[in-house]
């Protein structure tokens, strides 16, 4: 009888070491293997840099892509843009790249209208959400796209340029229809000027 409590006792031990190793061998498993850590802080760089924050789309070098000029905008107490590329994205939407250039010898102000007049995108600060694209095939205006949180997706905390300075910006707008090859590109206090799609 003893030796059969102890034969059941030793065989319900080693039912239980069993379970208990399967358990700790995926437990390591799932740990060491997966690289469960990298993966967030992956996703986590990505989020926190929205498009709104982030530089225009760049060239294979790494750099934004100032090989071609659209267009030239004027005005704004001397203040240029340069705009350089307007791409279609696979999402459906038109992103278009420039360079502000400040060309005189002093500091100049970037104006108030180019926030634009919406009071929600008012409250994210400087901005070029004032910027708009002129269909005239279509007679449609297209706005500066915002996100769910109301943030135009497009450079944002230009306040100034200082003498002989150059910034990239850039803006994002709904794609007009394929057939559409050319928009005017708009932005207050400055010349408009037509730009060809690619």
């Amino acid at each position: 009888m003893s030796t059969r409590c102890a034969g059941t006792a030793r065989s319900a031990t080693t039912g239980m070491a069993a379970v208990t190793l399967a358990f700790l061998l995926t437990a390591c498993g799932g740990d060491a293997g997966d690289g469960g850590e990298e993966a967030p802080a992956n996703a986590g760089s990505a989020s926190s840099a929205p498009a709104v924050q982030g530089p225009p789309p760049k060239d294979d070098a790494g750099g934004p892509d100032t090989s071609k000029t659209l267009a030239t905008l004027t005005g704004a107490g001397g203040l240029e843009l340069v705009i350089h590329t307007a791409a279609r994205d696979q999402g459906g939407f038109l992103t278009v790249t420039g360079t502000l250039k400040n060309p005189t010898s002093g500091t100049l102000e970037a104006p108030l209208e180019w926030n634009g007049e919406e009071l929600q995108v008012k409250k994210t600060g400087p901005s070029f959400a004032g910027a708009t694209l002129i269909d005239k095939t279509d007679k449609k205006r297209y706005y500066v796209l915002r996100d769910t949180e109301g943030y135009p997706l497009t450079t944002t905390g230009v306040t100034m340029v200082k003498a002989g300075e150059s910034i990239a910006i850039f803006a994002q707008f709904p794609a007009p229809p394929a057939t559409t090859t050319q928009v005017e590109f708009q932005l207050p206090k400055m010349s408009p000027a037509t730009i060809e799609i690619s």
